[in-house]
């Protein structure tokens, strides 16, 4: 998609004689020789390295019984070098794709030798415990190799040390002192997606960010804390968003990220607010305030960040088929209440066609 993106742009400027055919050329030749450019064969290549990893798994765990102790523990050890080792092979000899899903065979090998041993020697801990080593294995191969693939992995891994803090019942923290690494191993991703150039990784963990403060706010609410969200997310927005702030080319170099996600937050933050409000009256007032918040977002970078565009709409569509729920829903009843939401959904996108229009015209003035 982003290819062709790319391919259309420089098409359309050659033909209006901005950009000379062989420059063109040249800028779309580097960009198919980048390693970062997607590719459906590593894709399937870490893919069958994970259903190869969890067809090991279940064969061992079903003959687990049957080997002795000694040859379960060297068995698990010898895998996690063997695919290591081999993994380096492949990365010197410049086939990193199958270095990278060597890679990961190796790092699920590490996980489940640490389950197994933990379950055969009775070991203490829980699974955090066990997600926490798991994690700091991954980031280790990770750096050794400088692998995207790896990298992925370990994000994914924070996810999961995330989900494990919490029962099966409910959202309650199981582990109230590790819920504040969440934040930490979201800092070594990041780290991690830098030094091995896994740049689309680097959202797992801005939204691994974004659901440790729901987490957060779910097991302490509190206007306190829907104020804070909202404030700190606003401040943010704003610092990665205008031009003028002293922050704003370092955002810029971070590409839309900072934007949506600081925004996110601040609406995270409204809605939270939205749900401490008692009475319509304070409900609706809030509601307002969401509105123009994201007016606001739409407005300030709407013509340059898709994503804080759409998010922007969405909102505004959702907050006011909520508050016409809110105010009008009880007192029309239910078929009231949809020609009501009809006609303000056919409203909102003739504002949306509108506003599209003119973000339009400015994104052509700015070229």
């Amino acid at each position: 998609m982003y290819r062709g993106r790319i391919e259309r742009d420089l098409k359309r400027w050659v033909d209006l004689g901005l950009l000379p055919q062989s420059s063109a050329s040249a800028m779309l030749a580097e960009y198919d020789a980048r390693e970062s450019t997607f590719s459906v064969g590593r894709v399937l290549l870490a893919l069958a390295a994970l259903l190869l990893s969890a067809s090991l798994l279940l064969l061992i765990a079903a003959n687990w019984e049957v080997l002795p102790r000694l040859v379960r523990v060297s068995g698990v050890v010898a895998l996690i070098w063997l695919f290591h080792f081999l993994g380096a092979y492949f990365f010197g000899s410049g086939a990193k794709a199958i270095g990278a899903a060597l890679l990961i065979l190796g790092t699920m090998s590490f996980g489940a030798g640490i389950a197994l041993v933990g379950q055969m020697y009775h070991l203490s801990g829980d699974a955090a415990d066990a997600m926490l080593l798991w994690f700091a294995g991954a980031c280790l191969s990770a750096a050794a190799f400088a692998s995207a693939a790896v990298t992925t992995i370990a994000a994914c891994l924070a996810w999961a040390f995330l989900i494990t803090l919490f029962d099966s019942g409910g959202l309650v923290p199981a582990i109230e002192s590790y819920f504040w690494v969440v934040p930490v191993l979201a800092v070594i991703v990041l780290t991690l997606v830098r030094y091995t150039n896994a740049g689309r990784t680097r959202h797992l963990a801005y939204l691994l960010c974004v659901a440790w403060l729901g987490a957060l706010y779910v097991d302490n609410p509190g206007l306190w804390l829907a104020i804070s969200f909202f404030a700190a997310g606003l401040i943010a927005f704003l610092l990665a968003s205008l031009p003028r702030s002293p922050l704003y080319g370092l955002a810029c170099q971070a590409g839309s990220a900072p934007s949506f996600y600081s925004f996110a937050v601040s609406v995270i933050g409204l809605v939270a607010l939205q749900s401490e409000a008692e009475g319509v009256l304070a409900e609706t007032t809030v509601g307002v305030g969401l509105l123009a918040v994201a007016l606001m977002g739409i407005g300030i970078v709407g013509a340059r960040n898709g994503a804080v565009r759409y998010l922007g709409y969405t909102v505004f569509a959702l907050e006011i088929l909520y508050l016409a729920f809110e105010t009008l829903g009880s007192i029309l009843g239910t078929s009231g209440f949809f020609l009501i939401s009809g006609m303000v959904v056919a409203l909102v996108a003739w504002l949306v066609i509108r506003v599209e229009r003119r973000l339009g015209r400015v994104g052509e003035a700015s070229q």
